[in-house]
């Protein structure tokens, strides 16, 4: 980015700097000119530092033209592993990936808890349960942090559904704050120490969490003794000197809107900000970019430039830890692994099947550099003599699916060309500014727009759409901003001169506007959408011109999508008799980034479209019929009892096709556990109905009942419980030693594989509390371990240690951690619901402290 660039900058000293910055320059340095960089102050051979998102991929610095990444699997997906180890190296993949991209901040990991299922980022999210999510994030931390990438821990705190989040106030007793939700963070902090930390959007005790200093100052640096940045979330300032009086060093994304010299001057002339306190976050900022500099010198006084790694051994890691994270739910008559002397003919049903569900959307989706479809990994890694077979069965989508695969540009060049114009004073286009070709029909313009653009300007979206099958085909066009779709030179969508509000790009959007439109199999048809980032004023109709006080969008961007229009009824009745013929069927569905995505909250735990009485009547004409779940967290299931096998392969990245065939047809032996609770229904779910915000406030009203401990709590029997999940082989807990010095537990574990073939199993280690008048709750877990590649018929060893924080709770009168003295009970399991062995401890001695 700053190849002349002096590197002088990497040897100052930062006090010094702080005495030779201009006041305009300090204030600079706290927010940022554009997305992704901070600020750079050339005449002190300051560099800016670039930061991208994750989690689960390195998008690079443009939603617009993005260079394609390799996409790892969703959080929830990575903790199923157990696998502490194999998350840190997914940190350290994910640093290369940074460094490829000339970034050195990762926007990652989201460490909030899954409260609900229903939460719109809780793929995001590595668990419900706050030890599990504390001791992944790390691994994902020290791995990253290792290679000299800084992780940004978010969201701090509380950002745990996406109902008016920017306003909401998430309203919880002290405990639940404590032991839950910042239980996580604090985990993060005492074991890995990130270098940044992301506030959440909303409020804690009715304050933004990015101008809460309880948070920031108390708890953060004063308690937990974190010393590096502090960022809010992108728009999540709300102010000028509240925030950097609490301790937000950086404002995102820029250019700015809180820390103008205008504004931060005048909040120092008034003596509401202090110049010490200025000082102080410009010093933070200076050390933090230093010490980015001085670990990455090749990226950050690089040449900038956005690259893609793609090798067979990074390939074979991306399929390796996809297939890690797969649980295998349920595994009736042994229906899997498919073998050859089971089944000759396999019928693939499912809408996912031949579709790119790679991620959850918003902040975590990317362009990936390539992807194997389901339906592609099934046929490749099939067995020699194996008929494949595949129809839909049902759509499944919430928007059309994109085009940009039946697209050329007017040369014949894949894509479409995206073509901006600036408007005169009467409203007229200018000539082109600039042109790109897209290989997207999702265009995202939040982060880049070319220069020399007017306030209010034009793109044209131009190319030939082409189809192999004659059929009437679906378009729609989903908007933020305003724009017309032309096929033909003949208008078939406005979405310009009405609008109505939709979900698209974070709920500023309209819906997605359809029409029907008869296609030639190889024939090209010429796709036209023009589109202006201003909207209409009120109560005005402009017929197709902009007007010259139309307000810009705060989000800009254009969705194209299309597919033919099918018989609902008769794609089923396909799938059916396709079953019937089959000796086995693998159905592979579930969400989508359209349905769990950054913005809103999903409604219901349905499968959307018809996909559940479609699986039902494919279970019933085929008794050896698989399910393969596509989701980030829990959905329905009612065909569950009806239905053979079920693997919840969640949101699996680039390499989803051969992690599913990898299971299916037993290459890889599943040991993926659940990192959440599946309920049967919406009501079982712990913070039912408390899912939205209530007049500004959600109310945590199951308190430390989250997930797993609120079914146990309640007795309420789930779907599947937390940490289940089955293998093609068995386990046996052969004997466990327990040896205690005080708060200081070390248990000895032999477990043995009774199965025939080589596995992996996860032993996990639950604590319950003494009653002494402080409700706990019935099982915690505190530990857990994983064994790999156990032989057949072979024992192996497991230790797991506890200290006082595995008996600790919070003391909302003395704000402080205790340990009551008392009986202590240490359960040992495969899961929450299957414990196999059971040891009791005595602690004499009441403990306390707050520092970590």
């Amino acid at each position: 980015m700053y190849p002349s660039m002096s590197r002088s900058f990497t040897v100052a000293d930062v006090d010094d700097l702080v005495t030779k910055l201009q006041t305009e320059e300090k204030i600079s340095l706290l927010s940022a000119p554009n997305w992704w960089n901070t600020t750079p102050i050339p005449r002190l051979d300051i560099p800016s530092i670039r930061c991208s998102d994750g989690p689960n991929g390195v998008r690079g610095s443009s939603h617009f033209a993005s260079i394609p990444a390799q996409c790892l699997p969703c959080a929830t997906s990575l903790a199923s592993t157990f696998d502490v180890d194999l998350i840190r190296r997914v940190g350290e993949f994910l640093a290369a990936e940074a460094k490829i991209k000339s970034s050195v901040i990762l926007l990652a990991p989201t460490c909030n808890i899954q409260r609900s299922p229903l939460g719109g980022r809780a793929f995001e999210s590595f668990s419900e349960d706050p030890y599990l999510s504390g001791i992944m994030a790390s691994a994902y931390i020290n791995g990253l942090q290792s290679q000299g990438v800084s992780a940004a821990i978010k969201h701090f705190v509380g950002n745990d559904q996406e109902h008016e989040r920017t306003a909401v106030e998430s309203v919880m007793s002290d405990r639940a704050l404590r032991e839950v939700y910042l239980y996580p963070f604090m985990l993060a902090q005492k074991l890995a120490k990130p270098w940044a930390f992301m506030t959440s959007y909303g409020r804690i005790h009715g304050v933004h969490c990015s101008e809460n200093p309880e948070l920031l100052q108390d708890i953060l640096r004063n308690e937990w003794k974190f010393n590096g940045i502090v960022m809010s979330d992108w728009y999540g300032t709300y102010g000028v000197d509240q925030p950097i009086n609490a301790g937000l060093d950086l404002e995102m994304p820029g250019p700015t809107r809180w820390r103008t010299p205008t504004l931060v001057n005048h909040v120092l002339t008034a003596q509401k900000l202090s110049p010490s306190t200025l000082d102080d976050r410009v010093r933070n900022m200076l050390s933090y970019i230093q010490q980015q500099a001085r670990l990455n010198p090749e990226v950050v006084y690089g040449d900038g430039k956005e690259r893609t790694r793609d090798t067979p051994e990074i390939r074979q890691f991306c399929r390796a830890v996809a297939a890690e994270g797969i649980v295998l739910l349920q595994n009736r008559n042994k229906v899997l692994p498919l073998l050859p002397n089971r089944i000759r003919k396999l019928a693939i049903v499912g809408p996912n099947a031949k579709g790119s569900v790679i991620s959850g959307g918003g902040s975590a989706a990317l362009k990936a550099s390539y992807i194997i479809t389901p339906y592609q990994g099934i046929q490749q890694g099939a067995f020699d003599d194996l008929q494949i077979s595949y129809t839909i069965g049902c759509y499944a989508h919430k928007y059309l699916p994109t085009l940009e695969n039946h697209l050329e540009t007017p040369n014949g060049e894949p894509g479409w060309l995206a073509t901006f114009y600036s408007h005169t004073e009467d409203g007229e286009l200018t000539p082109p500014v600039a042109e790109f070709v897209l290989n997207d029909t999702r265009v995202k313009l939040n982060d880049f727009i070319p220069a020399g653009l007017s306030e209010n300007w034009t793109l044209k979206m131009t190319g030939r759409l082409s189809v192999d099958i004659t059929a009437p085909f679906e378009l729609g066009l989903t908007v933020a901003g305003r724009a017309k779709l032309w096929i033909d030179g003949e208008l078939t969508i406005d979405n310009w001169t009405k609008q109505t509000p939709g979900d698209f790009f974070y709920g500023q959007g309209t819906i997605e506007e359809k029409a029907t439109v008869k296609l030639e199999a190889g024939k090209k048809v010429d796709v036209l959408v023009e589109y202006t980032n201003s909207y209409p004023p009120p109560n005005q109709n402009d017929e197709g011109k902009t007007v010259p006080n139309a307000q810009p969008a705060l989000m800009r961007g254009l969705r194209l999508g299309g597919c033919e229009k099918i018989d609902a009824e008769l794609a089923i009745a396909d799938a059916v008799k396709l079953a019937e013929s089959s000796d086995a069927v693998v159905f592979i569905g579930g969400l989508t980034a359209e349905w769990e995505s950054e913005g809103f909250d999903r409604l219901s735990l349905d499968l959307p479209g018809m996909q559940t009485e479609l699986i039902a009547k494919l279970a019933a004409v085929n008794p050896n019929t698989i399910v393969c779940i596509q989701a980030g967290s829990a959905t329905a299931m009612p065909w569950k009892d009806e239905v053979a096998g079920i693997l919840q392969t969640w949101y699996l990245g680039n390499e989803v096709g051969n992690a599913i065939a990898d299971v299916l047809f037993g290459k890889v032996n599943p040991s993926g556990r659940l990192p959440l609770t599946f309920p049967k229904r919406i009501e079982d779910i712990a913070a039912y109905p408390n899912l939205r915000s209530e007049h500004g406030k959600i109310y945590y009203r199951e308190d430390l009942m989250v997930g797993y401990k609120h079914h146990l709590k309640q007795k309420i029997e789930p779907l599947f419980g937390f940490g289940h999940g089955l293998s093609y082989t068995s386990f046996e807990l052969l004997d466990c030693i327990v040896k205690q010095t005080g708060t200081d537990i070390e248990t000895s574990v032999r477990l043995q594989n009774t199965g025939a073939i080589a596995g992996s199993e996860v032993l996990q280690l639950y604590v319950a509390y003494p009653d002494k008048g402080i409700t706990h709750p019935p099982l915690q877990l505190k530990a857990f371990a994983k064994v790999h590649d156990v032989a057949a018929g072979q024992v192996s060893t497991v230790k797991l240690k506890l200290d006082k924080w595995a008996f600790s709770y919070w003391d909302e009168k003395k704000n402080q951690w205790k340990v009551d003295a008392g009986h202590y009970a240490l359960y040992l399991g495969f899961s929450c619901e299957h414990i196999l062995h059971e040891k009791i401890i005595e602690l004499g001695n009441m403990l306390s402290w707050t520092q970590l």
